[in-house]
């Protein structure tokens, strides 16, 4: 049984590498056509204290290549820690049309759900452009991003993003499991089932689109808003269009607790969301399934070192192709030896993900009902 699923698992590794490449090319021959139009855009930051270089990553959008956009940020309250940089913004980058949004306590368990509903509501523009703190993007971000909205049936547009880590050896090891082993499963979606949702690092859709799925606040009792929003965008008909634009997102240091929180998190809402798809994860997990076979093999097994060899040779290239070839992520190049203990470590998360239903949320802990809604269990610590 497990050279089975060793097998499968080297298979999956095929596909998935196919697909990174069917996607390298895609983004070259992408990235030599013209620019569409160019509407206005609204570009909708929520924030919640200091990130890791929030300057440099707020920076970063306020020097787009870009006609005319405003960007608009939120806080819950005046004491955020965020407020000041962006007044510093305010005062650097007068040309570019900012405001700080004040949206006091959140309305539902998602906080930032609560912040998308009134940052919506102030936008100026139709087309909205969101994503997180945590990202930094090159000047050509937006353009990019705004190019597939010349097609009339394009609802949503997403992207991939390129993780990097802070000094910390866990933020390291989750990195690495982002960009050698979470992008290539996104892109195997890609491929086979094409893009029925979308990725939370950018979402750019249109306001009366947002309007028509019930709002953002329809949103309010999902973990995984950006997985949710996506999949309505396609049940609605419209396309959801993967992006050849790759920005960055900084990781914060949270150490082991907090990083092995942190994957805990989204493997229980995955589960709790999609069961079937979350058993199915098990062959995105190819070098623990490895040494298991190996483990249990019967000893001078040719059949058994031919699979194993498999595993071993399809991982690895898998993740050059996605993390070196695509990427190009300094990260895996410093650090690709690190690979096996991030597997092995994001091997054992996902079989502990397997028991319990509660998950830590920014100090609050919360219930994963079926179907990805959270329950509150209790208040975030001051």
């Amino acid at each position: 049984m497990l050279l089975a699923l060793a097998a499968c698992s080297a298979a999956y590794s095929l596909i998935a590498f196919y697909a990174v490449i069917r996607f390298l090319g895609g983004r070259r021959n992408i990235a030599r056509l013209h620019a569409g139009s160019e509407p206005p855009v609204s570009l909708l930051k929520p924030l919640y204290g200091l990130d890791p270089e929030l300057r440099a990553n707020l920076e970063s959008f306020c020097r787009q290549d870009y006609p005319a956009y405003e960007i608009l940020f939120s806080v819950r309250d005046e004491s955020d820690a965020a407020v000041a940089v962006v007044r510093r913004l305010e005062k650097d980058f007068p040309r570019v049309p900012m405001s700080l949004l004040l949206t006091g306590p959140p309305r539902y368990p998602n906080a930032k759900v609560h912040a998308l509903e009134v940052l919506t509501e102030a936008a100026a523009h139709e087309l909205l452009v969101i994503n997180d703190s945590g990202v930094r993007a090159g000047p050509d971000y937006l353009r990019s991003v705004v190019r597939p909205f010349a097609e009339s049936s394009t609802g949503l547009v997403t992207c991939i993003a390129r993780s990097l880590p802070s000094r910390g050896f866990w933020s390291l090891l989750e990195a690495l499991g982002i960009n050698t082993q979470f992008n290539p499963g996104v892109l195997t979606a890609w491929l086979l089932l094409g893009m029925q949702f979308s990725i939370g690092k950018t979402m750019a859709i249109r306001k009366q689109l947002v309007r028509r799925l019930g709002g953002f606040g329809s949103l309010g009792s999902y973990l995984a808003d950006d997985f949710v929003l996506g999949e309505r965008v396609a049940k609605a008909g419209q396309t959801v269009v993967l992006s050849e634009m790759i920005p960055d997102n900084l990781l914060a240091d949270a150490g082991m607790r907090g990083s092995l929180t942190h994957r805990l998190r989204w493997e229980r809402s995955s589960r709790r969301s999609r069961p079937a798809g979350y058993v199915g994860q098990i062959f995105t997990h190819t070098l623990p399934l490895a040494v298991l076979a190996w483990c249990f093999a019967p000893p001078g097994s040719a059949l058994a070192s031919a699979i194993i060899a498999a595993c071993l040779v399809t991982r690895l290239l898998l993740a050059w192709a996605c993390a070196g070839l695509l990427l190009r992520d300094p990260t895996f190049r410093r650090f690709w030896w690190l690979l096996p203990v991030q597997d092995l470590v994001s091997f054992g998360v996902w079989l502990w993900g397997f028991f319990g239903r509660e998950i830590v949320w920014r100090g609050a802990r919360f219930r994963v009902q079926k179907g990805g809604t959270l329950a509150s269990v209790s208040e975030p610590r001051p």
